[in-house]
């Protein structure tokens, strides 16, 4: 009878866990103000062999007269929003 309490309590909880966010290693304030050398760092950081890969140099883009930041800012909203329609 003890082991039927204990499962019945593991498949109570295991879908509560399922909406427990989890705890990010990078502030998201640290990447809201990235301006292009802050990308070549942190694409560096990331990846040694590729290093800074921009082809057609987005990140000198200045969208809307906003800036640099502003421009960087945006395009990595519009990646993350198109990689999670992608994905649905």
């Amino acid at each position: 009878m003890k082991i039927f309490g204990i499962i019945s309590f593991a498949l109570v909880t295991a879908p509560a866990l399922a909406f427990v966010s989890t705890q990010s290693k990078t502030n998201s304030n640290a990447l809201a103000g990235m301006n292009k050398e802050g990308l070549m760092e942190l694409a560096k950081a990331q990846n040694n062999v590729v290093k800074f890969y921009d082809p057609i140099s987005l990140a000198d883009g200045d969208f809307w007269g906003q800036g640099e930041e502003a421009t960087i800012g945006w395009l990595r909203q519009a990646e993350i929003k198109h990689g999670r329609v992608a994905m649905a």
